[in-house]
This record gives C-alpha cells, structure tokens and sequence, in this order.
C-alpha cells in the first residue's frame, strides 16, 4: 500500500515538474514573440525550465530507477495536457492566401 502512494506521489510530482515546464515554455513563447530580444527569452527560460526540471528528477527518483520512470511518465503525460490546454483555437488559427493566378 505504501509503495502505491509513493509511485501515484512521484507520478503526480513528474506531471507537477511538466506543467511548470511545458507551461513556462509556453509562456516565454508569448512573451518572447513581441520582444526585442527573443534569444534572452528562450536561453534564459530553458535554464530555468532545464534546471527545475533536472533538480525535480533528481529529488523525486531518490535514486530509484522506478521512481524515475514513473516520473517522466508523469512529465510526459503532462506534456499532452498543457498541449491540449494551449492549443490555438480555432479564431486564432491563420487561413492561407489565396492566390487568383499566376503571372505568365
């Protein structure tokens, strides 16, 4: 019974370590789009979102390799909810040009 709640707690805390970083991605998408300066947003953002991301296995796993897939199973299942969550939606989807011919 306690191995079950330790493998649901460390399943739970890898789709916690992949919202923060699948969420802050997207985040540093929006704000860096209008920035003068995206680089510093992405490099800086995929510091910070590499180093929780890595602090938070290392934590979670307690040098388990069980722990540590249960882990990135949760990152990953984390992964397709924030993707699901900030899909664009249909108004905000851009249509192609249409072209009325070509000049000859």
């Amino acid at each position: 019974m306690i191995e079950t709640l330790t493998l649901i707690s460390v399943l739970t805390a890898g789709g916690f370590l992949g919202t923060i970083f699948f969420g802050v991605l997207w985040w540093t998408i929006q704000k860096a789009v209008s920035s003068p300066h995206p680089a510093l947003w992405f490099f800086g953002s995929l510091l910070l979102r590499m180093s929780i991301a890595l602090a938070g296995f290392i934590v979670v796993s307690g040098g388990q390799w069980k722990r540590l897939l249960i882990c990135l199973l949760g990152f990953v299942m984390s992964r397709l909810v924030v993707t699901w969550l900030t899909r664009p939606t249909e108004s905000d989807r851009i249509s192609p040009i249409q072209e009325t011919g070509h000049a000859h």
